[in-house]
């Protein structure tokens, strides 16, 4: 289901950080569909990532417990700041979902806390 709450789901209301994705994917539903498609190829458990790098926004994925921000400890990883990360062991949503993995990417979209990304992005 979707959330009332402001901020949560749906794309971002931050101009900034909506510029930035524009810029880099072009468009936010750009992103989105590349996002899955880390998500979806990670082969195993690992992670999804927004990162900032550079200045630049890119889509990278880890495997494990790695995440971009272990500089020199990630070996295939695109180091840089991570802005957003979707938890694809299978873990975190064998319970609700089995083997479907493509259904709950979709449904974690509706849960994303765009306002903690865009306050990551204006940090980094």
């Amino acid at each position: 289901g979707v959330t009332d709450t402001p901020g949560i789901g749906g794309t971002p209301a931050d101009e900034k950080l909506t510029a930035a994705l524009t810029k880099a994917f072009s468009s936010v539903d750009e992103f989105k569909k590349k996002f899955n498609e880390a998500a979806t190829k990670r082969f195993g458990s690992g992670w999804a990532w927004l990162i900032v790098k550079d200045g630049k926004l890119k889509i990278t994925s880890t495997a494990n417990q790695d995440n971009p921000g272990m500089k020199g400890l990630v070996p295939d990883a695109d180091l840089g700041t991570p802005l957003l990360g979707l938890d694809v062991w299978e873990h975190a949503y064998y319970l609700h979902y089995q083997n479907r993995r493509p259904d709950y990417i979709t449904a974690w979209w509706n849960i994303v806390d765009w306002s903690a990304v865009s306050a990551r992005f204006a940090a980094g």
